[in-house]
């Protein structure tokens, strides 16, 4: 005898694109719904240079010059939307290419048809407009085939390190590429975090993501999970005498515990590192990370001057 069972089937839920994800179907679209992946890139990245007011994407210099990796992720997920082909080029589907036509307006259009270089030419322009993002370009030989005075306007681009300084950063009101890009411009080489529970719901935030996203700019990362405060300490702060009476014991209590820590970055510091502690939210004041950042100085022999970013 077969036994029947009731079993439910429900479809996943389709959550809305974000404005970004439409943004990207309409300026691909623009440009007939499909673009080589180096080609879709360097436009995308000149669209949101064009836009004055909340760009769709941020870009960090990458391999290949201006790159953003939020944007890949949107690809990936589109793909598994079905509103992008699982190829190598940016192509849309017919699903894709149907939303586009409801976001397409004249300002991609215009730009489209402004824009018809492709290949290493469209390359050089991004490199010539915006050397900074090709500080990293792994392209250079080349783009200065196609214009040779490129490479020293993007070595004047390059930011400067100064050994042994200690920055703090959170990531609350940042992209993945925007935050990287604030590592880059102040010449940090250690990124360490110090959140005792590194995962985010927010894209490119929890460890393995941040960990490889910094490998791939030549930053370093390093986690320090004890520095951290317990989630459930960090509830109901909703006052300054809040935030303050977590600090104080989190200062009095918790750091003197963890001296090994501390010692840690200060070896960096003094091997030359430029180390930057990072934390989620935006205000220094409102973080454990300036905490840190003071236990460190109080240890050196000489003043540092601690830079928030």
């Amino acid at each position: 005898m077969v036994r029947k069972t009731n079993r439910v089937t429900t479809r996943p839920s389709r959550l809305p694109l974000y404005s970004r994800q439409r943004s990207m179907l309409a300026l691909l679209g623009a440009f007939g719904g499909s673009l080589r992946r180096l080609d879709f890139q360097k436009l995308l990245f000149l669209y949101c240079q064009e836009i004055e007011e909340n760009p769709p994407y941020d870009f960090v210099p990458y391999q290949y010059g201006a790159f953003s990796f939020t944007s890949y992720y949107d690809r990936r997920k589109l793909i598994a939307r079905g509103l992008l082909a699982n190829c190598q080029d940016w192509t849309l589907t017919e699903e894709g290419n149907r939303i586009m036509q409801q976001e397409c307006n004249n300002h991609t259009v215009e730009f489209a048809r402004n824009n018809t270089k492709r290949g290493s030419a469209l390359l050089a322009e991004t490199y010539r407009r915006f050397p900074y993002y090709a500080i990293n370009s792994t392209m250079m030989a080349s783009v200065s085939y196609v214009d040779d005075s490129i490479s020293g306007m993007v070595d004047s681009e390059r930011p400067i390190t100064n050994p042994g300084t200690l920055f703090t950063i959170g990531y609350q009101s940042r992209t993945l590429d925007a935050y990287l890009n604030s590592l880059i411009r102040a010449g940090i080489t250690l990124l360490c975090d110090v959140r005792r529970n590194p995962i985010s719901r927010k894209y490119g935030f929890s460890k393995r993501t941040l960990s490889s996203s910094c490998q791939c700019i030549g930053i370093r990362y390093e986690h320090l999970p004890n520095l951290g405060i317990r989630s459930d300490r960090r509830k109901q702060l909703n006052t300054h005498a809040d935030y303050d009476a977590l600090f104080t014991e989190y200062r009095t209590r918790s750091l003197p515990c963890h001296e090994k820590e501390i010692a840690t970055i200060l070896g960096w510091l003094e091997t030359g590192e430029s180390v930057t502690l990072t934390c989620f939210e935006s205000l220094h004041e409102q973080c454990h990370r300036h905490c840190v950042a003071d236990a460190v100085e109080s240890r050196l022999a000489t003043r540092l001057a601690i830079t928030h970013l």
